[in-house]
């Protein structure tokens, strides 16, 4: 890394290249448009067509969370809860391997939801400028956050005691890809409708306060290998990192971070908003003491 240097009594420091987050909106793109053929599929096969390569496909096979509720049926009796698949506990796997390596990269990159609460955000920012995001007080907003790992224990114990997918009455994901289906449940349809209303004020107010897969996902912050790390000793503390993070996690005031609801989106890295090169990173070091 190129050291600041001193010329005429003034401190240059290299400035950081910014390259368009396009691929990360593509991969976002391509999953959303992907699960709302699945859905589209699913409608169509009450008429006799089918999509190709993705006939079988279901909204459950492709839900990793489906995996995490299914767990102590699985172990117990070795069979799925009601509507899950075999394809559930793969992905899940899969998915706990991105986030040893990566954090919940499946949340910021893959979850359609996630993404469609992105897309309200825009709006929000439209509307309400730089107040967007920070409507909450941070005694409230920090309390608030975990509501989801209530969430998360409550869904794992009623769908363990009942043996059935009970998370499905109140997934706005599965209401937002089949609202217009008879199984979704009023229930579901009322919190994707407060999603959708609150996105316009709270980014991702679902992933912030209510998903329980972001929850158990979230934990892996604790240890995943490739972190945020930001370097004090280049930082011009412009917090440029925490105004761009959706989560409002404070990143100019630590070096490493292990924060519960980072959702590995970049935004805060030097390759998007940190406009010192090699000061906020994703890195599997953290800065060097000298």
């Amino acid at each position: 890394m190129a050291q600041p240097s001193f010329q005429n009594s003034k401190v240059i420091v290299p400035k950081a290249k910014k390259t368009k987050s396009w691929y990360r909106s593509a991969v976002q793109v391509g999953f959303f448009l992907l699960v709302a053929l699945i859905s589209l599929n699913q409608a169509l096969k009450e008429t006799g067509i089918t999509i190709p390569y993705i006939g079988s496909a279901s909204l459950h096979a492709i839900c990793p969370f489906g995996g995490v509720v299914s767990i102590y049926e699985f172990v117990t009796t070795g069979l799925f809860v009601q509507k899950t698949h075999e394809s559930s506990f793969i992905l899940m796997i899969s998915a706990f391997i991105l986030a040893i390596g990566f954090g919940p990269v499946i949340c910021s990159w893959v979850c359609p939801l996630g993404t469609f609460q992105e897309w309200l955000a825009i709006l929000g920012r439209r509307l309400f400028g730089k107040k967007y995001n920070h409507f909450t007080p941070n005694s409230i907003d920090n309390l608030l956050r975990y509501l989801r790992y209530i969430m998360l224990a409550l869904v794992v114990y009623v769908t363990a005691t009942t043996t059935k997918l009970m998370f499905q009455d109140i997934d706005p994901y599965y209401a937002l890809f089949n609202f217009w289906s008879a199984e979704v449940a009023l229930p579901s349809v009322i919190i994707l409708g407060t999603t959708i209303l609150l996105s316009l004020f709270i980014e991702r107010p679902w992933c912030k306060y209510a998903c329980p897969y972001g929850a158990v996902l979230g934990l892996f912050n604790l240890f995943r290998i490739f972190k945020i790390q930001r370097k004090s000793s280049s930082c011009i503390n412009c917090k440029a990192c925490d105004k761009a993070c959706p989560m409002n996690i404070d990143i100019s005031s630590t070096t490493t971070v292990r924060n519960h609801q980072c959702i590995s989106c970049m935004k805060c890295t030097s390759e998007h908003s940190c406009p010192i090169a090699s000061t906020v990173e994703f890195s599997t070091k953290g800065e060097k003491q000298v």
